[in-house]
């Protein structure tokens, strides 16, 4: 199976929130930095390549000198997250780190706290978010949950699943991304914004050590948002069963036959996606549109053949597609994101 399959993209609706408090001239610079074309933001279907996105984050923080997207009235400048790091990787278990890892992060940031309860046999990570502008509020709480938990998850050499996460945020049009992201547990409009996950958790021993921070250190910020995501839920499941499908341009899996494989019904395996925010559809647009995506950015394949790697054998329903997916042509997605005239 081809390793195109295994690539991820990540929805424009984060690159828009990524460079909002950036000047024009300070945006154009970054967005050209990390190869995402000016002309796909305002297209509310885009996606990027997550190395793109990594790469904007990084230029937006030297825009900036803030790794927090100019979210929080006091700049989280360039380094305080690498700092935060090395101060954590000393402690004994998750617990500790847990702890000293929110610590360090109230250092550098004003507006937006957390902090970590027990409540029964479960840990609760609660942020206390004092934004005053909605986008950017509910931007700083998806920020702040990606960089605890994937420094979480790094700290243990494992995924800590986190079963249900809660928004005080309204839910957004891209609510499936967070199922991908965090849980496929999560409710909106909430009293409170929280991520809760197994207390026992926090006893696992800490496994990393200065020469492993290092790499880690080298492939942030792509390795804390991708590394750890929620590989449990019904749509990364259905993703991974239909890989094969895509990469040896077989046909696609009958709903109820799927629906079988996974031990359930139709009627079930459909109510679960759509607590996800998706459908099979979606799953395989999506999955079709991310190899796509990977090799209009990163092969000189002809936009022909890319369309038969993603499963088209009629170019031209390929192009459709493609426009209704990402809001342009094949075509003209690639010669925008290779900077082309």
């Amino acid at each position: 199976m081809s390793d195109v399959v295994e690539k991820h993209t990540v929805s424009m609706s984060f690159v828009r929130a990524a460079v909002s408090h950036l000047q024009p001239d300070a945006r154009e610079r970054a967005l050209s930095a990390a190869g995402i074309p000016s002309q796909l933001i305002e297209q509310v279907a885009a996606r990027v390549p997550a190395t793109a996105y990594s790469a904007l984050w990084l230029a937006v923080a030297r825009e900036l000198d803030d790794e927090f997207f100019g979210l929080d009235r006091r700049a989280m400048k360039v380094g305080s997250f690498a700092l935060v790091c090395q101060a954590v990787i000393t402690c004994s278990d998750l617990d500790r780190a847990l702890k000293r890892m929110l610590r360090g992060f109230s250092l550098f940031l004003d507006d937006i706290l957390g902090e970590l309860t027990l409540d029964g046999s479960s840990a609760v990570l609660r942020l206390h978010n004092r934004i005053a502008a909605d986008s950017d509020r509910r931007f700083a709480n998806e920020t702040l949950l990606v960089l605890v938990h994937g420094l979480m998850c790094w700290l243990a050499g494992r995924r800590i699943p986190l079963t249900r996460v809660t928004f005080t945020d309204s839910r957004p049009h891209y609510a499936h991304e967070h199922n991908l992201m965090f849980s496929d547990e999560i409710e909106y409009s909430a009293a409170e914004t929280t991520a809760r996950f197994d207390g026992r958790m926090l006893s696992l021993p800490v496994v990393q050590n200065a020469a492993t921070l290092q790499q880690f250190l080298r492939t942030a910020p792509q390795s804390v948002f991708l590394k750890f995501r929620n590989d449990q839920s019904w749509t990364s499941r259905l993703r991974r069963r239909l890989r094969d499908t895509v990469a040896e341009s077989e046909r696609w899996p009958v709903f109820e036959d799927l629906a079988k494989e996974q031990g359930t019904t139709p009627t079930t395996l459909r109510r679960r996606l759509e607590r996800e925010g998706t459908s099979y559809q979606e799953i395989k647009d999506r999955l079709r549109s991310d190899v796509a995506i990977d090799y209009l950015c990163n092969s000189s394949l002809s936009v022909d053949e890319v369309a038969a790697r993603a499963g088209f054998q009629d170019t031209s329903a390929f192009h459709r597609a493609f426009k209704r997916w990402n809001g342009v042509q094949p075509g003209e997605y690639r010669k925008r994101r290779s900077g082309e005239n």
